[in-house]
């Protein structure tokens, strides 16, 4: 394998191999009319279709490239890192174990847990307590990477971050159980405390 060094190097042999510009060329009026082309095409031809969606036409062709957020959701890849969100077992109770390693690995420190002893011995802790704030939050994914029970993930494919304020980017234990049940100028519970049987009678989320 080549090194980069020598990969610039030929770059550059390459670069002295380029055909000469011509005359028309060296003018750049090709280039120019080129573009003015393309521009001009774009222009009218979007300009046609907003006018004949106007009248109920042509519906199903799309006016401009642009993506029309929030009615229009863009496809994204399943990997990207989007809101977070706490995974559940079937009893409702969150696969959380409260053994700290996310808060601990996490650079921006915006998570926050309180951990209490939980009734089963296999399972020891649980938190009563898991926030965080996206805010600080840089999206990173060292969380998902160090839960050892794949308890938090990133997966939901909603990039609604935005707040009204500081506190309405801040995630409590209800909305990280329920992504999107909360409403936006709904303020959220911050260091919420909650049972077992309170988390168990929390309804499933929207997904």
């Amino acid at each position: 394998m080549n090194t980069l060094s020598e990969q610039f190097l030929h770059r550059i042999r390459d670069a002295h191999k380029r055909r000469k510009l011509n005359f028309w060329e060296r003018t750049y009026l090709p280039a120019i009319v080129q573009g003015l082309a393309l521009t001009s095409r774009h222009f009218w031809r979007n300009l046609f279709l907003h006018i004949a969606h106007r009248f109920g036409l042509f519906r199903d062709v799309p006016a401009a490239v642009t993506i029309q957020y929030p009615d229009q959701q863009r496809k994204t890849a399943l990997r990207l890192r989007t809101r977070h969100r706490l995974t559940r077992r079937e009893d409702g109770t969150p696969r959380c174990v409260a053994c700290m390693m996310c808060e601990t690995v996490c650079p921006a420190r915006c998570i926050y847990i309180v951990a209490s002893e939980h009734p089963d011995p296999n399972i020891e802790k649980y938190p009563k307590s898991f926030d965080i704030d996206l805010g600080k939050c840089i999206y990173c994914g060292y969380c998902v990477e160090a839960c050892p029970e794949d308890a938090i993930r990133m997966d939901t494919q909603r990039h609604d971050i935005a707040a009204y304020s500081r506190e309405g980017m801040w995630l409590d234990m209800k909305e990280l159980l329920r992504p999107g049940q909360r409403q936006v100028k709904e303020p959220p519970e911050k260091f919420v405390q909650l049972s077992l049987e309170q988390l168990r009678q929390l309804p499933k989320d929207k997904s």
